[in-house]
């Protein structure tokens, strides 16, 4: 059972959300918040395995509350829901610990989708999060010489699952497409990430996209 936080400032918003998703046989809506310092008094309460975070909130935002969040021993796992798709937006909530980040137009499979995955330790971008991040990627200076020389040290094999990472294939898209099995995938992933020297999909999707620019 996913044990969930819905931290946003909209009550409509988490209304709907909690019946969507406590419709679900493994996800159980463990409570509601209105904002990040509410959300931080429900997870010392109470726990979660996993928030839907908005960005935009009054008395802390998702942003300072990712911050909150930075090396808490029982700090859960968390998905950024919100309707702003900017660059800027996205790269900061990524690095301050996000896990996933979805805009809310998403279709509710897919966010339900989105929360298994995570869940089971995986991170997802809606398509147009990809989007922006890729053109937030390719309007940047070209990369310099250690980001090539650190593209130079990938096999054949690892430069073709880069690049269709890059492009926003999930793990079982990029299987498909080169008829490899997930663990294979995950396995040269790592030795990407290794590589690179990064230590997750969306970093070397954009070191990828800005070299290949």
């Amino acid at each position: 059972m996913i044990r969930l936080g819905i931290v946003d400032d909209d009550a409509m918003v988490r209304t709907g959300l909690a019946f969507i998703l406590g419709g679900e046989a493994d996800i159980e809506v463990a409570w509601q918040a209105a904002n990040g310092i509410e959300a931080l008094e429900h997870l010392a309460a109470q726990g979660a395995d996993l928030l839907l975070l908005d960005i935009r909130m009054p008395g802390m935002d998702g942003l300072a509350t990712l911050d909150a969040l930075a090396g808490r021993d029982d700090r859960p796992r968390v998905i950024v829901l919100t309707t702003f798709n900017t660059d800027d937006y996205v790269v900061r909530a990524l690095r301050q610990g996000a896990d996933g980040f979805l805009l809310k137009d998403t279709d509710p499979a897919r966010v339900v989708d989105a929360i298994r995955r995570v869940h089971a330790g995986e991170r997802t971008l809606s398509p147009e999060v990809t989007d922006t991040l890729i053109q937030a990627a390719t309007e940047r200076p070209a990369a310099d010489a250690p980001a090539n020389a650190a593209l130079e040290q990938l096999t054949q094999r690892e430069r073709e699952i880069a690049v269709l990472m890059a492009e926003g294939l999930t793990n079982a898209q990029i299987g498909s497409r080169l008829n490899v099995s997930m663990a294979s995938v995950k396995a040269h992933l790592s030795h990407i990430f290794t590589k690179l020297g990064v230590d997750n999909r969306v970093s070397a999707a954009m070191m990828v996209r800005e070299v290949r620019t």
